[in-house]
């Protein structure tokens, strides 16, 4: 196929167009800077530009772009480039797609399992009803304007957890483990929806020729607890996990940020893209730590 992709140089868009290429796909980039290589195309999605001619020529459409929650602290103006970030590339692709003659089959727009907000004591599956506060409204919006193409192709959004990679959130939480500083944050009983970097890749390959349209979410199939992941990722890296952050240090020293990414509970379940018969390489966080870690040179 060809597949457009847009935020492809992130951890996820990396790993994903090794496995496309892999594959035998033709992987078109879309980048907001000038053509550096054949395969990149210039996109204006600050301006809702996108060259339709790309669009009609692509047999499916990814779309990856927004700006990293994991940046801080989250200024009133920050917070906002979160939203307008994720609402002018997916609306500008969905608005494409709409408008296209040839629209492609498959539209596929990245989400998040911040879309269910805390909820201690739940189980989440894929219908599970919005939750509250800011991050849940962002996913909300975000979700809603990729509908914009619903009408002229299949359109699923892909709800993804914790990514387990040398990269994204694991940067920080590998660089304090590595000095030795790890710690259990919060209770460390909350759940944290997790999922190897390759199964993400490859749930999203699976997805490309799957029926399923809507909510998916993209999460290991074994719920972790914070403190499993943290002392999991301690052992992996040879390193002690003797420390707590208590709850009000963490609130107290990241605000909403530790509110929102850090202590809420997910028990997040992947069960419509189980039944669709993907097999995850990684069913446990800790094969998924230790996929990444087993090599103590790296640490």
């Amino acid at each position: 196929m060809r597949i457009l992709i847009s935020g492809s140089s992130g951890l996820i868009g990396t790993e994903l167009r090794r496995q496309l290429e892999a594959d035998g796909h033709d992987v078109v980039r879309l980048v907001r800077h000038e053509r550096r290589s054949s395969d990149e195309v210039r996109w204006f999605p600050t301006a809702r530009v996108v060259d339709p001619g790309v669009i009609a020529s692509a047999d499916a459409v990814i779309n990856l772009s927004g700006a990293s929650t994991g940046r801080l602290p989250w200024t009133r103006g920050y917070k906002r480039e979160i939203l307008r970030s994720r609402i002018d590339a997916t609306q500008t692709l969905a608005d494409a797609i709409a408008s296209s003659l040839t629209p492609p089959a498959t539209f596929l727009s990245a989400s998040a399992v911040g879309y269910y907000g805390d909820r201690p004591g739940e189980t989440l599956g894929d219908d599970a009803t919005k939750g509250s506060g800011f991050l849940s409204d962002v996913v909300d919006a975000w979700e809603q304007a990729s509908r914009l193409a619903a009408h002229s192709t299949r359109v699923v959004n892909f709800r993804t957890g914790l990514v387990v990679g040398e990269g994204g959130a694991f940067t920080p939480l590998g660089l304090l483990t590595k000095l030795g500083l790890g710690a259990t944050i919060g209770t460390g009983a909350q759940f944290w929806p997790w999922i190897s970097l390759h199964d993400e890749a490859a749930a999203i390959r699976h997805l490309l020729t799957s029926s399923l349209t809507g909510a998916v979410n993209l999460a290991g199939p074994s719920p972790a607890s914070a403190k499993q992941v943290t002392t999991t990722l301690a052992e992996a890296m040879h390193r002690w996990h003797p420390w707590r952050i208590p709850e009000p240090v963490v609130q107290t020293a990241l605000r909403e940020p530790g509110r929102e990414l850090l202590l809420p509970s997910q028990k997040v379940v992947p069960q419509r893209l189980l039944d669709d018969g993907f097999v995850f390489e990684h069913t446990t966080v800790d094969a998924a730590i230790s996929a990444v870690w087993t090599d103590s040179a790296k640490v």
